[in-house]
């Protein structure tokens, strides 16, 4: 066939199938951590995590990922390890399965060593350790979660058409991990668990991660109030007749750059964090909840807890949008104040200069009078020096020839500055 693929065709199509669920068996445990980049996390350089990944790897003698993976798969000794890279963090889940003694044991984590730790390209958003044991008597159960679990925090529901039975209260232990228990079904397969475990790990993840929109807008509260509070203030002034309007303006114009500056800052994080509560809503919309023996579920505990502070996160961007364009409008406002008051100066200004041009040319004309008088004077002098010697022959005296030379001489000084003046 001829007909050419488009360059991405395969690249996209295998994406799809590129992180299968896990296969996890019952008894077992699942260790998760997800770790982020405090700041800057979606630009961050990917190559660190590749390179922490590896470290771990060769501690256990484990081949290496693909250059450029985003996700890996393989055994870490006696332990499945699996690894995923994605926009804002990595995840390293490890199965196992053992079922330790003694529930929820911190030394399970050892399986990430210290030291390894210690050298992580980032900071823990959440780790979370999972208890996965047969579901064999319900009455046992019910027991073991209220011996395990907060129970005012206490959510436990049945999952996947009574495949299993999933408890957990969201709480920190003293080990600094999140409990979750799965308690399995016989006839629920190893791939189904795997989904229950992933899914699981998910809606913790991105609940966390969505968390951080909550905590960027209860910190930024403080310092909207102030600004709003200025900005009104800002907005009284200018109805004030006393108060200058470019006074107002430099106000004006500073609180609506630190509101670019804090919808600038704030944008990626509370966009994230709409993201990611969609996220979590999918995922426990998947797992089909049924309520077990009256107890809290997931969504319910989503709906009381989670809920709130995503409300809080988008109260919180609509006011700074309001609040933004609310500088904008009262900005724009107050410009036109300004460019009134100033085309109002400048016609004042024209009226003076109007004035002033008037005056200018008053005075002219009286320079021109008087420039007549000083060129006729200096003109009726020559002329009566050039004219004294025709006295003898005229039998006229001096004075005589002057006076008659005075007016004529006047009259074409007089003519000559007027034609000047018109030419010009």
């Amino acid at each position: 066939m001829s007909l050419k693929d488009h360059p991405l065709r395969y690249k996209l199509a295998n994406e799809l199938h590129a992180r299968p669920f896990p296969e996890v068996n019952s008894p077992g445990t699942a260790l998760y951590l997800a770790i982020k980049q405090p700041v800057g996390a979606a630009a961050r350089d990917r190559s660190k995590d590749i390179d922490h990944l590896i470290a771990l790897l060769d501690r256990h003698g484990a081949p290496h990922p693909q250059p450029g993976a985003t996700h890996y798969y393989g055994q870490i000794g006696r332990h499945a390890l699996k690894w995923e890279q994605h926009t804002e963090f990595v995840t390293y889940t490890v199965f196992s399965d053992r079922l330790s003694a003694r529930p929820f044991d911190p030394s399970e984590f050892e399986v990430f060593p210290q030291d390894w730790l210690a050298t992580a390209p980032g900071v823990r958003v959440t780790s979370v350790q999972i208890r996965i044991a047969p579901l064999q008597n319900e009455n046992e159960v019910a027991e073991n979660v209220m011996d395990w679990f907060v129970p005012e925090s206490l959510a436990v529901a049945r999952v996947l058409d009574d495949g299993a039975v999933v408890a957990g209260d969201f709480r920190i232990d003293p080990a600094g991990h999140l409990r979750f228990a799965v308690f399995v079904a016989d006839e629920t397969g190893a791939r189904r668990i795997g989904r229950i475990v992933q899914r699981v790990c998910e809606i913790e993840t991105y609940k966390s991660l969505a968390m951080l929109g909550f905590a960027q807008a209860h910190e930024m509260s403080a310092r909207m109030g102030e600004i709003d509070d200025d900005l009104t203030g800002l907005m009284a002034d200018m109805r004030d007749a006393n108060k200058r309007s470019e006074d107002t303006l430099v106000g004006l114009l500073a609180v609506s750059a630190e509101l670019e500056a804090m919808g600038a800052r704030a944008s990626f994080r509370f966009g994230a964090s709409r993201a990611y509560e969609t996220i979590v809503n999918q995922r426990i919309e998947v797992l089909r909840e049924e309520r077990f023996r009256g107890r809290l579920l997931f969504a319910e505990f989503m709906l009381r807890r989670f809920d709130p502070a995503m409300r809080t996160v988008e109260s919180t961007s609509k006011r700074l949008k309001a609040m933004a364009n609310r500088a904008m409008r009262a900005g724009e406002l107050l410009r036109t104040r300004v460019d009134v008051e100033r085309s109002a100066q400048n016609q004042k200004l024209l009226e003076s200069m109007d004035a002033r041009a008037d005056q200018q040319l008053k005075l002219q004309k009286t320079v021109e009078g008087l420039s007549v008088v000083a060129i006729s004077y200096y003109a009726v002098s020559l002329a009566s020096y050039a004219a004294y010697p025709l006295t003898e022959v005229l039998g006229m005296s001096k004075g005589m020839i002057t006076a008659m030379l005075t007016v004529p001489v006047v009259l074409l000084v007089w003519a000559a500055i007027r034609r000047i003046h018109h030419k010009m």
